[in-house]
């Protein structure tokens, strides 16, 4: 081996230890999720979660720069076979994080080119009637039934429902202010915040048909303080109820945020504009609000007498 030889090694080795290591996925994406520091802490928990179980395990130790259309291709069909739902979620923090590469000129061009990988195909959400909402709100324990008329009638998230304080409530103008939120992480604790959006926070007008029922609930069952919960009851607590109640009601499929779901696909089929749903359910987005305005044979009907009396034919057999 000559001396050029041994130098020109000796050489490359030395360069090869001054280069700094691959950035590989795993890390890169921790570091990403660390630096948003306007994320809610339940979504960090979110996205914390979805990298260590669905994107650590088979592309967390791959260079940024070796991660290919192909291989999120396969990492993303094998994940939506199972778990499409999940598996949208964990694409869409990937592809984010991959454009924030990209935007880091750490790669040049977005990996995940999946077409429709990021939308969620969940079934449509089941709708409960207002007698099955009656019978659900029976079937709970007596601290409990508001939650269930709430949820409904004023189409409040179920962290809304936990989070109204007595001073939230306004009877004598048939109000109530939505200003708090109560949720659970998924380690278990309370997380008490106010909503993340300036359309979350909103006063909703109460129906005058669940007034009486409210007023009593206030006397029976929260404190005289203005910071009395309306609903002083464990997430588990709530959840144990309506399991319960969803059951004697014939209704095992309702989750408790289908209340809040059919309360507003009920105020759409009333005629209410996109602008008045959004306001009502504190939506930030039209697309959000839109899934409520469905075309429903009763309502078809409603337009179609319309017509008629505009046509001078509203006595026509």
């Amino acid at each position: 081996m000559t001396d050029d030889t041994s130098r020109s090694r000796s050489e490359s080795r030395h360069e090869s230890q001054l280069l700094p290591a691959p950035i590989t996925v795993g890390v890169y994406g921790a570091q990403w999720i660390k630096d948003r520091s306007g994320l809610a802490v339940r979504t960090v928990e979110l996205y914390d979660w979805l990298l260590n179980r669905y994107i650590d395990p088979e592309l967390g130790s791959l260079p940024l720069t070796l991660l290919t259309p192909a291989i999120v291709r396969g990492w993303n069909s094998g994940h939506a076979r199972e778990h499409p739902t999940t598996a949208a979620k964990a694409y869409r923090l990937l592809s984010t994080i991959m454009r924030t590469a990209v935007s880091d000129e750490i790669v040049t061009r977005n990996p995940c080119q999946v077409r429709g990988a990021a939308v969620e195909r969940a079934p449509e959400r089941p709708i409960a009637t207002t007698e099955e909402v009656e019978l659900l709100a029976r079937a709970m324990p007596d601290p409990l039934k508001i939650a269930v008329h709430l949820a409904a009638w004023c189409q409040l998230r179920r962290g809304e429902v936990r989070g109204l304080r007595r001073c939230d409530i306004d009877l004598s103008q048939m109000t109530l202010k939505i200003r708090k939120t109560r949720t659970n992480m998924m380690s278990g604790q309370m997380v008490v915040k106010e909503p993340k959006t300036n359309a979350g926070k909103r006063t909703v007008a109460i129906p005058s048909n669940i007034v009486g029922t409210l007023d009593r609930h206030l006397r029976a069952f929260v404190g005289e303080s203005d910071e009395a919960l309306v609903i002083d009851a464990s997430d588990r607590q709530l959840g144990v109820a309506w399991r319960q109640a969803r059951q004697v009601a014939g209704r095992p499929d309702l989750r408790f945020h289908d209340l809040r779901h059919s309360g507003l696909t009920w105020a759409a089929g009333t005629g209410a504009s996109l602008a008045e749903l959004m306001r009502r359910a504190g939506h930030v987005s039209q697309s959000a609000a839109l899934r409520y305005q469905h075309a429903t044979d009763q309502r078809d009907r409603v337009l179609a007498d319309g017509l008629a009396l505009l046509a001078g034919q509203s006595d026509a057999p």
